[in-house]
């Protein structure tokens, strides 16, 4: 697994480190705990983090850390290369010149080199050790004998056979620089981007492996975590029991209302379902974000946004269709230049509230002149003013998250994501509305990607879900019943 350093480290926990607990604690006051123990946890998580992130983001990958150039970092870094590559410098312009610098990077940039090699690359490796002896070239340096462009062409050529075809052309610039001290530091530069290439190649190489054993490792991971920090599940039982208690109501309310459909006892696959749902609409003020989903907060916070943007703009859709009377969603485009309008002009609108309110003012007058341009182009009379007035007041109530339509739309869409956690619906769903269904593709691609995050994280942490549902479900002395008839 990744991060084998930090790995190292928690097998070798330093011993030589003051120890925080104290012996004689408080009544009622829990001792600190070793600050071996929380770099042991820290490195735990960040190889959970880490692990996590090159399993479910399929475009994972390492990139060049450079610091912002406007930050004190980036500052300091910038000085302080340049303080170095002029040193080097003012060292080969010397008279007579001096290489020791030099000959420290050459024996970097042939470390650098032998890390990009294969073990196929037998030849390559005795060819590299031959020119690159570094003990001759000193032996050149003492006599005045060293060719740092003749180094710096094989250096060229060896690059050149290893990199990525997309540093090619990078790689042929090397060529045309003259001055060694530039040319040292873009083939140092060059270098770190084809390290960078190769770990990535061999991360895509190892993600079927890591695939396989991602479950039982994140879950050993996590198990490792709750060992040290047993409250590092609370926020987790917090979030199942609130969905508890929702599925629960939803279960009472059906069995009060008349026909064949009331459901039976609380489902913990409903509970877990429910749970995951309610995150699609967390409240980011809520600082209790269950620990077992954290990983994935960030994918699932983007995937609420798409969600509520799509909630709005199938809400615009189904109002101008209710109002054109199906019309102008005959024309060929007119759909599609609605959709676009409707998406970027409420893409990002709906993080605060007065922003949307603008946003759909501003939608409701374009909509408005698609509207009037749609049906003076199909030749037919232009709609009454009453009714554009009325359009431009229904979609600027979408503000309000208890509008009929939105409510509508959203149930509408919970139910085809509640549906596509279940696996399919088991009986026939209510026809959707057009405006919906002219959004089903963008739909079922965010309950894919939803699917997913819920289907890898059902798996993982199922085993820790399932003592505590059953805790809740089920009072003490029913647990033990059905266990028993298990």
């Amino acid at each position: 697994m990744p991060n084998q350093r930090a790995e190292a480290a928690d097998d070798d926990s330093p011993a030589d480190l003051p120890c925080l607990e104290k012996l004689d604690s408080p009544t009622g006051s829990p001792p600190t705990a070793s600050l071996s123990s929380l770099m042991e946890l820290e490195n735990c998580v960040s190889n959970l983090s880490l692990a996590h992130e090159i399993v479910v983001n399929r475009d994972f990958c390492f990139k060049p850390r450079s610091p912002p150039t406007d930050s004190l970092e980036g500052r300091v870094t910038e000085i302080v290369h340049r303080a170095f590559w002029d040193s080097l410098q003012e060292q080969l312009n010397s008279d007579p010149p001096n290489y020791s610098h030099a000959v420290v990077l050459l024996q970097e940039v042939k470390t650098m080199l032998q890390s990009l090699l294969l073990p196929g690359h037998v030849r390559l490796r005795a060819q590299l050790d031959e020119v690159l002896d570094m003990e001759l070239i000193r032996q050149e340096v003492d006599h005045g004998a060293v060719d740092l462009h003749r180094l710096a062409g094989y250096i060229i050529n060896t690059m050149a056979s290893l990199c990525a075809p997309v540093r090619d052309p990078e790689v042929r610039a090397l060529r045309d620089l003259e001055e060694p001290v530039e040319l040292l530091r873009e083939i140092f530069r060059v270098l770190g981007l084809m390290k960078t290439d190769m770990v990535n190649f061999t991360l895509q190489s190892l993600r079927p492996r890591l695939l396989q054993q991602a479950v039982q490792y994140e879950r050993a991971k996590f198990q490792q975590i709750l060992d040290q920090q047993p409250a590092s599940l609370d926020n987790a039982t917090a979030w199942l029991q609130a969905a508890a208690s929702e599925e629960a109501s939803a279960v009472r309310a059906q069995r009060d209302s008349p026909g064949p459909d009331s459901r039976g006892p609380v489902s913990p696959t409903a509970v877990l379902n429910r749970a995951y749902m309610r995150l699609l609409h967390w409240d980011p003020q809520d600082q209790k974000y269950p620990e077992t989903v954290l990983m994935d907060r960030a994918r699932l916070d983007a995937l609420g946004q798409q969600l509520q943007l799509l909630v709005l703009e199938a809400s615009v859709l189904l109002l101008t269709s209710a109002q054109c009377g199906g019309s102008a969603f005959s024309l060929q485009g007119f759909v599609g230049k609605l959709r676009h309008a409707t998406a970027a002009l409420l893409e990002g609108s709906h993080t605060r509230e007065a922003d949307l309110k603008a946003a759909l003012l501003g939608l409701g007058d374009v909509v408005l002149q698609q509207v009037t341009d749609a049906a003076s182009g199909q030749g037919g009379a232009a709609l009454p003013q009453e009714s554009l007035d009325l359009l431009r007041g229904q979609i600027s109530e979408l503000w309000k998250h208890n509008n009929p339509v939105r409510t509508l739309i959203g149930e509408r869409v919970q139910g085809f994501l509640q549906a596509m956690l279940q696996g399919g619906p088991t009986k026939r769903s209510p026809e959707l509305p057009a405006p919906l269904r002219l959004v089903s593709a963008e739909l079922a691609e965010l309950g894919t990607a939803f699917g997913r995050i819920v289907h890898f994280n059902r798996t993982v942490f199922g085993p820790f879900y399932a003592p505590v549902l059953r805790k809740l479900l089920f009072p003490p002395g029913e647990a033990e019943t059905a266990e028993d008839s298990r």
